[in-house]
């Protein structure tokens, strides 16, 4: 998953661009590949067009990580991960909130800091981050991002508070020393959006390069 950090400012701008992007994508394949998908739809999966088309119909659920867990909390379903505040969910809590409460796809936020990476940028209360996922129908996260800590003093308490060696992150640093603007970026998984539009039911379907025992040159 590439990741990059993207020129725009918070992680609201994060959110529209990711649902923007993905809905593109969706309907870039609905209009290109019209006929591969109406075959795929007829041998494969006949749920595949309604699905597609069911994610360009609305707007995309945005609710807190905290909400997200009081959701599953009370929704009695045994899942075969505990659900509780500052897990990191598994694809069965994503898929729940996705395709059972809500039916259509969610973009979850503020995350709990502990589970998240170094450089998300910290919300007031201390405990989370502006991290954001973008969850999706029969695939759990299909994006993931964050609004970047900008503040030089605040990035470097967190390395050191997490312990990461200095002399793996003095160049991150420098990026914030020598100046900076407030930032966030996001990555999507290639491999789950052609999972997704193709209605594949492995992701080792939808690889573009082949993996094999002892073909790895790097």
């Amino acid at each position: 998953m590439i990741e990059p950090e993207m020129a725009f400012y918070d992680i609201t701008d994060n959110m529209d661009l990711a649902e923007a992007f993905v809905k593109h994508c969706v309907k870039y394949a609905l209009d290109h590949c019209a006929d591969d998908i109406a075959f795929l739809n007829e041998h494969y999966d006949n749920t595949l067009i309604e699905r597609l088309q069911g994610v360009l119909k609305e707007p995309f659920v945005r609710l807190t990580y905290t909400e997200g867990i009081d959701i599953l909390t009370a929704s009695g379903r045994k899942f075969d991960f505990p659900v509780k505040w500052g897990v990191d969910l598994q694809s069965e809590h994503e898929r729940y909130l996705v395709e059972e409460h809500f039916k259509r796809p969610v973009i979850l936020t503020d995350y709990p800091r502990e589970i998240k990476a170094f450089y998300m940028k910290q919300n007031e209360d201390g405990r989370t981050v502006r991290a954001m996922d973008v969850l999706f129908p029969q695939i759990g996260e299909i994006i993931g991002g964050s609004e970047r800590e900008a503040d030089y003093d605040k990035l470097l308490a967190e390395i050191e508070r997490r312990n990461i060696p200095m002399k793996d992150m003095w160049w991150y640093l420098d990026t914030r020393r020598f100046g900076t603007v407030p930032h966030s970026g996001f990555g999507l998984g290639f491999e789950r959006l052609v999972l997704f539009v193709t209605g594949m039911a492995n992701i080792r379907d939808v690889i573009a390069f082949p993996r094999t025992p002892g073909n790895a040159e790097f």
